[in-house]
């Protein structure tokens, strides 16, 4: 943007070849300050994956939890593309299979569960969690996202835990696993919190009031885990209301 802020006025002499190019340090300082737009501009500027990634991350961030109604569904679909842009800038590369799947799987939450089944989104959110997995195993927030897949396809009927082979089985040791990994995650304990009511008829509704009111205590860290807190003391509120009724 400095670039070419100069070249409109006619500065180019000014600049050097030493001239200092955007950062992922740069862009990932302003995501962490909830300067979600700004990081999405210098991430995709370093034409990396990783900067891909950051840029798709940072557009889904803000597309769910920031964005004006209709404004959500252009972000979320700029995000899906850059997380694609990661993917084939290296894919090797977790961080582009799982941002590409995040990204994707809020678009699938913007247009509602049915649609994005209709769409097959379903099995593409999959395949890149999975591909996200074979590329680094310990991935805690992909198997977080894996739970959450497979409860939430579960959860739509015997024909959709059918036709995708999900299972709530299959959800709680993905869950499990991502505790182990990062027993202090906002996110882990948050999601599995929300489906461990249907994951677990008998134990789970005590289990995920332990896990949100952990969840609320643990320190929040930059501007993302400020929505993921305010997500935690709503949904701890709203159990504290069900058991009252």
């Amino acid at each position: 943007m400095t670039f070419i802020r100069l070249a409109a006025f006619g500065f180019l002499g000014l600049l050097s070849a030493s001239a200092k190019a955007p950062s992922i340090d740069e862009a990932k300082a302003a995501f962490e300050k909830g300067r979600f737009l700004e990081a999405a501009d210098l991430g995709e500027a370093l034409e990396t994956s990783g900067g891909y990634a950051l840029a798709a991350r940072s557009l889904a961030v803000y597309g769910h939890f920031v964005a004006k109604e209709e404004d959500r569904i252009g972000l979320l679909e700029r995000a899906m593309e850059l997380g694609e842009a990661a993917v084939r800038a290296d894919s090797t590369n977790p961080e582009a299979h799982y941002q590409s799947a995040h990204a994707v799987g809020r678009y699938a939450q913007s247009i509602g569960k049915m649609t994005a089944l209709s769409q097959g989104l379903a099995g593409k959110i999959r395949r890149l969690l999975e591909a996200t997995l074979d590329n680094r195993p310990d991935f805690a927030e992909a198997h977080v996202g894996l739970g959450g897949w497979h409860a939430d396809i579960a959860g739509a009927g015997p024909f959709a835990r059918l036709m995708y082979g999900a299972s709530r089985k299959s959800a709680v040791v993905h869950y499990e696993r991502a505790l182990e990994l990062a027993p202090d995650s906002k996110v882990a304990l948050l999601e599995y919190a929300i489906r461990l009511p249907e994951l677990d008829r008998k134990g789970g509704r005590e289990r995920a009031r332990e896990f949100l009111a952990k969840a609320a205590e643990l320190p929040v860290r930059d501007a993302f885990e400020e929505f993921i807190q305010q997500e935690i003391v709503e949904t701890l509120e709203a159990a504290r209301l069900a058991d009252r009724g």
